[in-house]
């Protein structure tokens, strides 16, 4: 059977046009399940006898379990869902002054291999289905019993590796009349796949973009991140530059400070003059660490030194408060472990 949270409106509107119902009888659903939260097509009395037993017969419910749920000091919390084929993801929910963000996962494992990241210790099994995306944010918002305002597309998985799934999902999450959650609180961030990049300037969204960069130079990045020598920092500058032009948006830039590695102040100017002329914004992160390996994070007071010489430079960048460090929530932290 197919499940509900697979489709979008416009999806929807297809399937039941096809099979002789109204075009606003997708609308009809849609609010029973998102706005009303409704999980039975039996339930949804404003639907003709007819299109409930359609319903029925050619579609389900399934939802993701919580197999471990960890709170964190500070507000964050991490969840392990276990999906209908026994995978195993991880989300996380933090808490803002501006809201609830949920981080989702994309994949079942990541290939990019970056070597300070977690998630790639588990190797791509498959793509995570739009519907599975979308149940994670359903699951935390009904475990919590709080409304998420924003979305984070930076989980587990390269997102633009499994591109049109994490489209349709961002389509679903920010339809009126299903969760609405606004596109202007949504982030996508990439590695660095630049023919993506292009592919989604011309998506018409309103959704931010986030590329990860964590280096000034090819010779560092490529250390850290393979991706770098199939799309070089020059590519994936050149990339950032079209989107800015093609979308009138400001562009993130994610840095994350590796102690000794990429955190130099000498670093910072050479960052800088990369950046220079976009409208972007750095975010400064911490390395959170990680058993398997040797890196360790930059010293508060260093970091501080890096953050202060791009201000200088005149880029806007911020250094992050960690969240969630303490239950493995924090940035390049998520694996999937069972606790």
């Amino acid at each position: 059977m197919k499940n509900i949270f697979n489709f979008t409106l416009k999806e929807l509107q297809l399937e039941f046009v096809g099979k002789g119902f109204k075009k606003f009888n997708s609308r009809q659903v849609f609010e029973w399940v998102y706005k009303k939260q409704v999980l039975s097509f039996d339930d949804m009395s404003n639907l003709s006898k007819n299109l409930r037993t359609f319903l029925s017969e050619n579609y389900s419910f399934f939802n993701i379990g919580v197999n471990s749920h960890q709170k964190s000091k500070d507000g964050t919390e991490k969840f392990l869902f276990e999906l209908e084929d026994g995978n195993l993801i991880e989300t996380v929910l933090m808490r803002h002054n501006y809201g609830n963000s949920v981080c989702v996962t994309t994949q079942l494992g990541c290939n990019i291999g970056c070597t300070f990241c977690a998630s790639g210790l588990q190797k791509k099994k498959r793509d995570l289905d739009a519907y599975e995306i979308v149940l994670q944010v359903l699951k935390v918002a009904e475990v919590t019993k709080e409304r998420v305002s924003h979305v984070v597309v930076m989980g587990i998985g390269e997102p633009f590796d499994n591109y049109e799934n994490t489209m349709k999902f961002i389509d679903i999450i920010n339809e009126p009349y299903g969760l609405e959650i606004g596109a202007r609180h949504i982030t996508v961030s990439t590695s660095g796949i630049v023919p993506k990049i292009h592919q989604f300037s011309n998506e018409s969204k309103q959704v931010n973009l986030a590329i990860s960069l964590h280096a000034s130079n090819n010779d560092i990045r490529s250390s850290i991140m393979k991706i770098n020598d199939v799309y070089p920092i020059e590519m994936v500058i050149d990339a950032a530059r079209n989107y800015v032009l093609k979308t009138h948006r400001r562009i993130t830039f994610e840095y994350i400070l590796l102690d000794g590695i990429n955190d130099e102040v000498w670093q910072a100017e050479e960052l800088a003059k990369l950046i220079r002329g976009i409208n972007c914004y750095v975010n400064i992160i911490r390395y959170n660490s990680v058993e398997e390996f040797s890196y360790k994070g930059t010293p508060e007071d260093k970091a501080r030194r890096f953050h202060q010489r791009l201000l200088n430079r005149g880029i806007t960048a911020t250094l992050r408060r960690e969240k969630g460090g303490d239950i493995d929530a924090a940035c390049g932290q998520l694996r999937s472990k069972k606790i």
